[in-house]
């Protein structure tokens, strides 16, 4: 491993690796579409003239209604189910056991509004409120844990 390695490395870290969309773009998919359309009609034109005209209007029909049903099918898939976990813990930290830490945080709360109205009144080093925040957030979670397993097992 000598200093030819180390650029080779240094090198190839920097290189651009190419991208990859996760769906193909939209102009690909109309492309396939008008393809397949085009045939259709070929296809359609050769047995049109064999069969009649009210033929088609109920294979056009039948295609609407299978457009129908995949649409209520993704919508159906795109309903998830409600997360429980935000409920239980506005529950936790509103209960008895978490009880002293909301009240520090609402009152550090209360002190920084009231700096910020009146910067005359106070001197010194500004005051925020981010741990007393992760006490009342640790108690919550804490809390709503063993209710959560539960409710999911």
């Amino acid at each position: 491993m000598g200093l030819f390695d180390m650029f080779l490395d240094i090198s190839s870290a920097f290189s651009f690796a190419d991208a990859y969309a996760e769906a193909p773009p939209e102009d690909h998919e109309e492309e396939h579409s008008e393809e397949h359309d085009s045939e259709e009609a070929k296809e359609g034109g050769d047995a049109e003239g064999e069969s009649e005209g009210g033929d088609d209007e109920g294979a056009d029909g039948a295609k609407d209604e299978e457009g129908d049903a995949e649409e209520e099918e993704e919508e159906e898939e795109e309903e998830e189910p409600e997360d429980p976990k935000p409920a239980l813990e506005a529950e936790c930290a509103a209960s008895a056991a978490c009880a002293p830490h909301k009240h520090h945080y609402e009152d550090c709360v209360e002190r920084v509004m009231d700096r910020e109205e009146h910067p005359e009144k106070y001197k010194g080093p500004k005051e925020d409120c981010v741990e007393e925040f992760f006490h009342l957030t640790h108690c919550a979670t804490q809390c709503a844990a063993p209710k959560l397993f539960a409710r999911l097992k």
